[in-house]
């Protein structure tokens, strides 16, 4: 990020203007020619200082520090452009690409949530991969990824497993759209080689993270993102679901997702996807109970019509077995609280049928189970269920 700010000194009658920017400090240090020492002086960048500075870089990367440089370059009216306050993309680059004075390389850590390990053992056995997509440096993205159980310290270094979004990029060949107008990787067979194994994707950039989830989809996978800021918007949008950080999300992002984490916290996914599969479940529990009851009563109500000319169940009594069905049952199947239990089982296929084969042959042998009950009763109730004494019904 650059922003170009009008300067106190004055040199001919007009005053320079001083570009300030900063960004990940692999990039901007490279476009540094000079550097500011201890004391606040200018000093030329050398061979011996770029070492230095790269041993620093690395050293807070492994220690999961994010590394971001200031710099500043002074600047005269029309020196790259007519315009600086309005200047257009290639006056920008042009502007930022050399001639810059190193301020400082610093490092931030955002620690990690004490439930967030937790959270990623508890969703990687749900049958969910996580993959951690970022534009740190590879170094510190592979020491948060560890610290977050998305991988282990032996698959540091793996050109499989951990990559940078430029790289990843160039190997699957970019996207490219068919005939029909579907988005497709280029190297797609190289694409499915990769994705077993890919967990962590550093200094990725919006078109790698859109070319990710686009090759996902193409694999037939269902693809959720998580994202905060204005590049996550497209591929929150690509993605089947997308969350989008409440609190420190920008707009954009917001707009471009489906559901808002309102306390920014990995752990609620976690929750989502329980919740998601109780309530499957709750469904498909009510679906078995309806349908095994009104197969039975269906059937005993059709061959007890058939065969005695009548009726068994009056309509008074099949509204009675309605209303038991209907809410007191619903009530009873669909309020059933998440269990824990939920998130040790793969997912569901997206192509399943929530009435399932183990469904089906549940609610036929009960549904027959009923029917013979019913049919013993029905025509055998004289038998052994006694008549009411004549007194009482008398009496009555």
């Amino acid at each position: 990020m650059s922003t170009i700010l009008q300067n106190v000194e004055e040199v001919d009658n007009e005053y320079k203007r001083r570009m300030m920017i900063k960004g990940a400090s692999e990039i901007v240090k490279n476009c540094c020619s000079h550097y500011l020492d201890a004391d606040g002086k200018v000093c030329e960048m050398t061979d011996e200082m770029q070492n230095v500075l790269n041993g620093q870089i690395h050293s807070y990367a492994k220690g999961a520090l994010r590394t971001i440089a200031l710099a500043y370059k002074d600047v005269m009216p029309g020196e790259h452009g007519e315009f600086h306050d309005e200047p257009i993309d290639s006056e920008i680059k042009n502007i930022e690409k050399s001639g810059l004075t190193l301020i400082c390389i610093f490092g931030i850590m955002d620690i990690v949530r004490t439930e967030v390990p937790k959270a990623v053992d508890q969703i990687t056995r749900a049958g969910v991969t996580v993959r951690m997509v970022t534009g740190d440096n590879i170094v510190t993205a592979q020491a948060i990824a560890v610290q977050c159980h998305i991988i282990t310290e032996d698959k540091i270094g793996d050109p499989l497993v951990c990559i940078e979004g430029p790289e990843f990029y160039d190997k699957m060949g970019g996207i490219v759209t068919d005939k029909e107008g579907v988005e497709k990787v280029k190297n797609f067979k190289e694409f499915q080689q990769m994705m077993p194994h890919l967990k962590v994707m550093a200094r990725s950039r919006p078109e790698d993270k859109y070319l990710l989830v686009a090759g996902l989809r193409q694999m037939g996978a269902v693809v959720a993102v998580t994202g905060d800021g204005t590049n996550d918007a497209p591929a929150l949008k690509k993605a089947y679901v997308g969350f989008a950080m409440g609190m420190s999300g920008t707009d954009v992002c917001k707009e471009a997702a489906d559901i808002l984490i309102t306390d920014d916290n990995f752990y609620s996914i976690v929750k989502a996807a329980k919740w998601g599969r109780n309530v499957y479940d709750n469904i498909q529990r009510f679906l078995q109970f309806q349908l095994t009851v009104n197969i039975g009563a269906l059937i005993t109500t059709f061959i007890g019509s058939c065969i005695t000319k009548e009726t068994p169940l009056q309509a008074i009594q099949l509204l009675w077995v309605n209303l038991i069905m209907d809410s007191l049952a619903a009530l009873a199947l669909a309020t059933e609280k998440p269990k824990e239990s939920l998130l040790e089982r793969m997912p569901q296929n997206r192509d399943d049928y929530i009435v399932s084969r183990k469904m089906i042959k549940h609610i036929l042998y009960m549904a027959l189970f009923q029917c013979i009950v019913l049919f013993v009763i029905l025509f055998g109730g004289e038998y052994f269920i006694p008549e009411p004494d004549m007194d009482l019904r008398l009496a009555d």
